[in-house]
């Protein structure tokens, strides 16, 4: 299996599977999670799918998604 790291070519992780949100919409303004086998989740800009990719452990997917869910970053989208 290929090293992963991060900032690396979404293109290099093979055979995973990118996962976007279904509120996402149609101007591809999206951001992309995968599972990769080694249990931590790559993220990438669906803009940019060849682009970067960030890797992150399951324990910071799950903060993130924690703080998310209780609105924590709700000025971030706010006008």
């Amino acid at each position: 299996m290929r090293r992963t790291f991060n900032g690396m070519a979404a293109s290099d992780l093979a055979d995973v599977v990118w996962q976007k949100s279904r509120h996402s919409n149609s101007q591809g303004t999206c951001v992309e999670f995968a599972r990769l086998p080694d249990g931590e989740v790559a993220v990438r800009n669906s803009r940019f799918p060849e682009g970067p990719a960030l890797i992150y452990t399951r324990a910071e997917i799950e903060a993130m998604l924690l703080g998310v869910k209780d609105g924590e970053f709700d000025h971030l989208v706010e006008p």
